[in-house]
């Protein structure tokens, strides 16, 4: 098989699937246009997120058997058309599911502790103890949305704390030895953190807005190291200066584009407010985006195209 590499990965995807025989050809630099007027030539297709596989490049793309996304999401694809056409879709959730974990309770505790606030300080020469008091994690619920690959990983991390984990999922039966799964009012009547870990659909999209916060029996910290677009960030700012929201660390904004490589369509108010916000912590899409996690993306896209068509 052919398989045209779009995106610069670990070397491990070159190297394998020209061990199982296939061809691989790299270009990182045509435009998507050049790209659908070859994209025929191959049966298979690597992509991160350079550009968006829609119906109209699907269409062109007419012996393609597969779509390698080294990735968690499938977001920047044209899931619905490419079932359509039978193409096999592979992501890698499982290879950075790690990272994501790691990165949503290192943004949690930064928060509750004032780290990144008292961080500036201190290098400006200001030496603030009390107003850089922090919050201990012990003792408090924290609560998950989306109880798949990433919510199940920062639920693991959170094992070595003195919390009470919740989770709610949209399916059934999804929690485990470390969240236990309840319905939304009881989730919205006990966290004390907010989490979210779901993929990018149209009933995640927007999915926190004021109706959402509003109905939290308590103040909480909200985390989003899942996608922008499910947290209405005007919304959130009216919670955050409210106290409804006690702080927030976001890894991804509503403003991405859906390529994520570069920073944002536009820059509005609310964004303005997020930059200056003292407790709010902002990181580029990167909660995912670890020297080993690289390397586990690649293998795990490897794997499943392997035992599909191998």
């Amino acid at each position: 098989m052919k398989i045209l590499h779009v995106d610069t990965n670990h070397p491990l995807l070159l190297e394998q699937f020209a061990q199982l025989g296939f061809e691989n050809h790299e270009d990182y630099t045509s435009t998507k246009e050049e790209v659908e007027k070859k994209i025929h030539l191959y049966d298979g297709v690597i992509i991160r997120s350079r550009f968006t596989l829609d119906q109209q490049f699907l269409e062109k793309a007419t012996n393609l058997k597969f779509i390698g996304r080294v990735g968690a999401g499938l977001e920047n694809i044209d899931v619905r058309y490419a079932k359509h056409r039978g193409i096999y879709l592979a992501s890698a959730p499982e290879g950075n599911r790690n990272a994501v974990g790691e990165h949503a309770l290192g943004m949690l505790l930064s928060l509750m502790n004032h780290m990144c606030k008292a961080n500036r300080e201190v290098k400006k020469g200001k030496w603030d103890r009390e107003g850089n008091r922090g919050v201990e994690l012990d003792g408090k619920t924290v609560g998950i949305i989306g109880y798949g690959n990433m919510g199940k990983a920062f639920a693991k991390k959170l094992r070595g704390f003195d919390v009470e984990v919740i989770c709610y999922d949209i399916v059934g039966g999804v929690d485990d030895e470390n969240a236990r799964q309840v319905g939304i009012m009881e989730f919205q009547q006990k966290s004390d953190v907010v989490s979210l870990h779901v993929p990018q659909t149209e009933l995640t999209q927007g999915i926190v807005n004021s109706e959402f916060i509003n109905a939290f029996h308590k103040p909480f910290w909200l985390l989003n190291t899942a996608r922008g677009k499910c947290v209405v960030t005007e919304d959130l700012v009216t919670a955050l200066k409210s106290g409804k929201v006690l702080g927030a660390g976001l890894d991804v904004l509503e403003y991405e584009k859906k390529s994520f490589e570069n920073m944002f369509v536009q820059k509005p108010k609310a964004f303005k407010y997020l930059r200056k916000a003292k407790n709010v912590l902002l990181t580029p899409h990167v909660a995912g985006w670890t020297v080993e996690s690289k390397e586990k993306l690649a293998q795990t896209i490897v794997d499943k195209v392997k035992a599909k068509f191998c």
